[in-house]
């Protein structure tokens, strides 16, 4: 039989009186041991709510209580008490597909290099091997300088990549593709979960310091960083959609063919460089009188992929404290790489902890970017 107005009220009181009675009995223990007081209440509540699941998949009377409510037919409640009442509706699911959360960390990643120069580094290159302006002939370097565009028919052009950036972080001014939207979100969410995750281990490393026992509980709150990666995790998920997965794979082999060339041996040999990242940063000086931050922004890369790969998984819903601090220590040094890398591009702004006063870099990646 479908669960009335009352019982339902009488069953929320029930379960204050045993999570009170039992937090009567146990006070002494909870004292010593608070972490024993969120296992108290994290058991009872969940069974206060699988009891009502199993409540609600009761089917209700054809009229959905329509007749008890209104008093009309052999089933007209007494009293308000006896009529049918619903628990609720089903709960906005905060669960995402992880495979489209983890392709916007790949392209968030290949996003920073875009944006250090490397496909741009390439094709200077081999526009100076065609014009035959470099001592480059026949090595290793040369030959795949000749193919990097052979498949360019088969690739995603500047242009569309441009595009994807606009429309998954809202980064760029190139226009959007027809029908698209920028995610002129993302940046703020992203940035704000960031300094969430920063703050909460700043006051974790704070309280152990000035209590007498470190292992209890931080007083960093838990639910900023949960809302903070849910709110992100919810702005992901509203423009993960279309070629963007796809997408990823091929820029990322892209990258990496890229990569080689500029590390091949005749390459570096040009410019006396000991690795690729010095022949990106010689050849941008040189030729387009641009100095990168190419460390700054690699970090940023890495440290922004981990980020997002860990907002792909549930890690995020976990409730308990002890649960939730141990897999976001996943990414607290990530998070504090990111903003200090954030930090010495200038491009963040200052968000300020109401709690402590604490300052930290909400750091942002300028939304305006021209590409040569």
């Amino acid at each position: 039989m479908a669960q009335t107005n009352k019982e339902r009220d009488q069953e929320f009181d029930r379960f204050a009186a045993l999570l009170g009675n039992a937090v009567n009995q146990l006070s002494p223990d909870l004292i010593q041991d608070p972490k024993l007081g969120e296992v108290l209440v994290g058991l009872l509540t969940n069974q206060l709510n699988a009891l009502l699941l199993i409540q609600s998949q009761v089917p209700p009377p054809p009229d959905q209580g329509l007749g008890q409510l209104a008093g009309i037919g052999p089933e007209a409640a007494p009293n308000f008490g006896a009529v049918r009442s619903p628990d609720g509706v089903t709960p906005y699911d905060e669960a995402v597909t992880s495979e489209r959360i983890l392709a916007l960390g790949d392209l968030y990643y290949i996003y920073q290099h875009e944006m250090i120069g490397v496909f741009r580094v390439t094709l200077k290159l081999q526009e100076l091997f065609k014009a035959g302006v470099v001592r480059l002939s026949s090595g290793p370097g040369a030959f795949a300088l000749y193919q990097f565009d052979r498949r360019q028919v088969l690739r995603y052009t500047k242009l569309e990549r441009l595009q994807a950036y606009l429309r998954a972080f809202g980064y760029t001014c190139t226009m959007p593709a027809p029908g698209a939207m920028p995610n002129r979100l993302f940046q703020k969410s992203f940035s704000h979960f960031i300094s969430q995750v920063a703050i909460f281990f700043r006051d974790k490393r704070i309280s152990e310091v000035i209590r007498e026992r470190a292992t209890d509980p931080s007083f960093g709150s838990i639910a900023i960083v949960r809302r903070a990666g849910l709110d992100l995790r919810y702005n992901l998920k509203q423009f993960s959609y279309g070629h963007l997965n796809v997408m990823r794979v091929e820029v990322l082999q892209l990258l990496e063919e890229a990569f080689k060339i500029l590390n091949s041996d005749d390459i570096r040999r040009l410019f006396g460089a000991e690795n690729a990242w010095e022949v990106i940063e010689d050849v941008l000086r040189r030729y387009f009188q641009e100095y990168v931050n190419a460390s700054q922004r690699s970090r940023m890369a890495i440290n922004g992929r981990e980020i997002l790969r860990w907002l792909a998984e549930p890690h995020i819903l976990a409730r308990t404290r002890a649960e939730f601090e141990a897999l976001l220590l996943q990414i607290a040094e990530p998070a504090e790489e990111w903003l200090s890398s954030a930090q010495a591009l200038g491009a963040g702004d200052q968000a300020q902890n109401g709690a402590n006063g604490a300052h930290v870099a909400a750091a942002a990646v300028p939304r305006q970017v021209v590409f040569n």
